[in-house]
């Protein structure tokens, strides 16, 4: 958890494009990451397990978006530089923004995951001719966008 944790929270927050939101996604992952345990350690892949469930949750809570409010926050976490610098990077947000959420995935794994395409296909349930597809229209819009007007 402690090696693969900042990665995951680093993947969610280029798909949720919010700290907060970020955090609490890689927070859910790893607890039902805990709760399959057993089944995932046989599997032999649990950073694949953790990426699959944390799309999943991504994707699904797309779906259906229900905030649960909470009293205080009873801790703060540590620091990660390298999220900072994704957190001051308002125009890399504002372009990923832009993207419909299946694109924004493909492109996140494809250059933050640095995951082949064969890999993507398998965690977004479709075929790796669709992965190169969406990061490839993914790529176009975002070129699209920083364009001089």
């Amino acid at each position: 958890m402690r090696a693969v944790g900042p990665g995951l929270l680093r993947f969610a927050h280029v798909l949720t494009l919010q700290r907060a939101e970020a955090e609490d996604l890689a927070q859910e992952t790893l607890i039902r990451v805990g709760l399959a345990w057993s089944r995932v350690r046989r599997d032999g892949n649990p950073v694949g397990y953790a990426q699959r469930t944390l799309l999943n949750l991504f994707l699904n809570n797309r779906r259906r978006r229900a905030d649960i409010p909470v009293a205080a926050v009873p801790e703060r976490g540590a620091q990660d530089g390298r999220l900072a610098a994704v957190d001051a990077a308002d125009g890399v947000r504002d372009l990923l923004a832009s993207l419909p959420v299946k694109q924004r995935a493909a492109v996140a794994m494809r250059y933050v995951l640095d995951l082949p395409d064969e890999q993507i296909a398998e965690l977004l349930g479709c075929s790796p001719q669709t992965v190169r597809s969406q990061v490839s229209r993914g790529l176009a819009a975002l070129r699209a966008q920083e364009e001089p007007r």
